[in-house]
């Protein structure tokens, strides 16, 4: 008995660049995209927010190229030795719109002022609109981000001054 085929089983991407992407791909997309764009290291950053770059429509990575080079963001992360790091609290998909998100994380940046680290914790929201286009084996999903934005909800600063003990824990 001879085992048959089909063209689907043989040919994978015959069908795979018609099927809508799921909400659990959009999430994925969300979290990939934060954690490029917001955790980086000195020798991470540039990787990082290349790879979170390609992940965006051409507007707006022509716009955020811009933007990070009139404000000289990597030569800063370098010269202050900057360490941003994000945890994502939730990743909630919008009522308003089909592919908006809305996630809630923490963002703690550590960065190197004169002789003193000095450690900002911030709260904040951070809203994403996705657009799907056609999967291709460099977007596997179908999906790029087309907007971004972040909103800063509650935020301290540690200017390293108060010594911490491990003995108070």
């Amino acid at each position: 008995m001879a085992l048959m085929l089909s063209a689907q089983a043989v040919n994978p991407d015959s069908t795979s660049p018609g099927v809508a992407p799921t909400d659990l791909e959009g999430k994925a997309v969300v979290r990939r995209f934060l954690e490029h764009y917001l955790s980086y290291t000195p020798d991470s950053a540039p990787r990082n927010l290349a790879e979170s770059l390609n992940m965006m429509t051409g507007n707006l990575r022509t716009f955020t190229l811009n933007k990070l080079r009139d404000d000289d963001t990597v030569g800063k992360i370098l010269e202050d030795h900057i360490i941003s790091e994000l945890r994502i609290r939730s990743i909630e998909r919008s009522k308003s719109a089909p592919w908006d998100y809305v996630v809630c994380g923490v963002k703690e940046v550590h960065r190197i002022k004169g002789d003193a680290e000095v450690t900002d914790r911030i709260v904040g929201q951070y809203n994403i609109r996705l657009v799907e286009e056609r999967r291709s084996e460099f977007n596997p999903s179908g999906l790029l981000v087309a907007e971004y934005s972040e909103k800063q909800m509650v935020g301290e600063r540690d200017n390293g001054l108060e010594q911490k003990s491990e003995l108070d824990k």
